[in-house]
């Protein structure tokens, strides 16, 4: 695994509940094992979409400039 920065993290954290929600309808007593193919995929787009806009509202917050 890489080392993640903290905003990396944080993203990881909130991409939980979206994650969760889904995880919720599904019912938290499935085993992996027994998920439909569209319930996983179902899954990977609710996490990386999660993770992907907590990282663009944390780059939107960021008021730095490009170092260079």
């Amino acid at each position: 695994m890489v080392d993640l920065t903290e905003q990396e993290k944080a993203a990881i954290g909130a991409a939980m509940k979206p994650v969760a929600e889904i995880m919720a309808e599904i019912g938290w007593s499935v085993r992996l094992n027994e998920l439909t193919e569209q319930q996983v995929l179902t899954l990977i787009e609710c996490a990386v979409g999660g993770f992907q806009d907590a990282m663009h509202a944390t780059a939107r917050k960021d008021t730095s400039e490009v170092p260079y």
